[in-house]
């Protein structure tokens, strides 16, 4: 509930059950016979749950174990998450230890009656693991009922807030909510963009409330709302476009292409090869940001000629699918032997939530410069998760260029305030997006007019990174 209240991009919900630790074989014999104590917090993996809490608040990929509650043990695969706005951590040990509170921006102890997390115990032990009735009331008499009473009840004082009845309290989760947007709100890209404000929730309960799903570190990545985007534009439209961005200079050449492609009524041959003229054009441009440095060659005259050579290790492509691998052949053109990689980030048609589907990108890529590249940009999602994934790859920031025919400024300044190193380079920079995030004039939806496919009625600027 409080998730969906937030309606902020990008939340994880993580879970201490994920965490506990892997058994000895003694341990394992004791849990399959009701006699392992999973309810004392040296169950848990308290070091590798601050490690993963520190990686997800700076923005990074953490791999989260995946515990077998049938077996008792974890899983040889490990799940991947990407950095969040906001991390709401939950688990009945979530205070239980000094460093993990450090982390916390807001603690909230969720206190459920005695009887509830019993019966939601006998139900989800009994439906969902495979568990006999008497196994269970032996294991909450004997470990659940004191543990609780020592190690849970007492940090109750540890709490900024205190939630009776749980999810029926909706007067609470509204101030829960309303918090968490001021603090998100103080600075509206930096925070919500690049680190995380971690909620932690201490149940009370026999977890039930959370699904199973949340309990192996689900992500659930909010859409990026209306009010969200509007918020930002008008946050930024005052400002001046941001020194981070090169437009090609709009000669007469340049001024016709575009003419050429943003009329409807031209043919899709004609889209095409006026398309990749201009990505040439922006590709050969963007090349002259990289770092060179002066060499001497000598001429088949027998003449030294003082020249300039690449300083950096290796140049490398990463598209956005789809419409950013019409610029691979480009850069190919002019750079020999760049590496490509790509990138699938898709909304689900049934949540709304942005997700990353597929990521393919060449070993050791965190010395090279990174050439990223999106046909249009309109609010800058896309192109802002694709570039946090690459940062999450250890690719420094300056190191990243972000290549796009046409952008929004909208879509600047979010990529800009976001990642102020990152160089942004395009051909031209529309001035206005509409409400469904359509660039204004715009070029219209250019995977449909390059591939000659049929774009749906609700399609925006972003959306060959950002729907289905």
């Amino acid at each position: 509930m409080i998730i969906e209240a937030l309606d902020v991009p990008w939340v994880v919900l993580l879970s201490m059950d994920s965490f506990y630790k892997v058994l000895t074989k003694q341990q394992q014999e004791q849990a399959a016979s009701n006699d392992f104590n999973f309810d004392h917090p040296d169950a848990f993996d308290f070091d590798l749950i601050i490690a993963t809490l520190k990686k997800l608040k700076q923005g990074k990929s953490v791999k989260i174990p995946i515990y077998d509650f049938t077996t008792h043990s974890r899983k040889k695969e490990w799940k991947t998450l990407y950095g969040a706005n906001v991390i709401i951590f939950e688990g009945i040990m979530a205070f239980a230890d000094k460093e993990l509170l450090k982390l916390l921006d807001l603690k909230i102890f969720v206190d459920t009656d005695s009887d509830i997390r019993l019966v939601r115990r006998l139900r989800r032990d009994i439906s969902e693991r495979g568990r006999d009735i008497e196994g269970v009331i032996k294991q909450y008499n004997k470990f659940v009922k004191p543990a609780f009473d020592q190690y849970i009840q007492p940090t109750m004082r540890l709490a900024d807030i205190v939630v009776p009845r749980g999810s029926g309290n909706t007067v609470a989760i509204d101030l829960i909510v309303q918090h968490v947007h001021s603090q998100l709100e103080e600075t509206l890209v930096l925070t919500m963009l690049n680190t995380g404000c971690i909620v932690s929730l201490c149940c009370c309960r026999s977890v039930n409330s959370v699904s199973e799903e949340a309990a192996l570190g689900y992500v659930r990545r909010q859409t990026l709302t209306a009010a969200f985007w509007a918020a930002l534009a008008s946050a930024h439209q005052c400002h001046p476009l941001p020194q981070t961005l090169s437009v090609l200079k709009s000669t007469p050449q340049v001024r016709g292409m575009h003419t050429i492609i943003r009329n409807k009524e031209t043919s899709r041959d004609e889209f095409i090869f006026y398309s990749k003229r201009l990505m040439r054009l922006l590709i050969e441009h963007a090349l002259s940001f990289l770092p060179f440095q002066s060499c001497t060659v000598q001429t088949p005259q027998g003449q030294d000629y003082e020249g300039r050579t690449y300083s950096g290790k290796q140049i490398t492509g990463v598209s956005i699918l789809r419409a950013g691998e019409t610029m691979e052949p480009a850069l190919r053109a002019v750079c020999k032997d760049v590496r490509i990689g790509t990138i699938l980030i898709q909304t689900n048609c049934n949540t709304g939530e942005p997700e990353l589907h597929y990521l393919r990108l060449p070993k050791d890529i965190s010395e090279d410069h990174v050439i990223l590249m999106d046909c249009t940009v309109s609010t800058g999602a896309a192109a802002m998760m694709a570039v946090r994934v690459l940062l999450d790859h250890d690719v420094p920031e300056d190191k990243i260029f972000l290549l796009s025919l046409l952008m929004a400024e909208m879509g600047v300044h979010s990529v800009a305030y976001a990642f102020p190193r990152v160089k942004i380079i395009t051909t031209a920079v529309d001035k206005k997006v509409n409400d469904l995030f359509r660039i204004i004039p715009g070029i219209g939806n250019f995977g449909d007019r390059y591939f000659g496919t049929d774009a749906p009625p609700d399609w925006s600027d972003d959306e060959d990174a950002l729907s289905t």
